[in-house]
């Protein structure tokens, strides 16, 4: 299955991309896309308990289901006052 990844903020910093196509196993999940791009960005794990998920655009939580052409974003935690 293939998914597109996107990257926002901090998270878009630390890749170097705002968007990576992923291949992942059937019955892949958002969380298992994310410890991928841990494997492959260390600094990300940083975010691991903060990380925000949507899946097609709709927040997910990380232990849905992907279908092959999703797109799964990842958002840092926001601040602001």
């Amino acid at each position: 299955m293939r998914v597109t990844v996107r990257l926002f903020a901090r998270l878009r910093d630390i890749a170097g991309a705002g968007e990576l196509v992923r291949d992942v196993a059937p019955g892949a999940t958002p969380r298992n896309v994310w410890d991928g791009l841990v494997r492959e960005f260390a600094p990300l794990g940083d975010y691991s308990g903060s990380v925000s998920v949507a899946v097609n655009a709709d927040y997910s939580r990380l232990e849905a289901q992907l279908e092959d052409g999703d797109e799964v974003a990842f958002l840092p935690p926001v601040s602001g006052g």
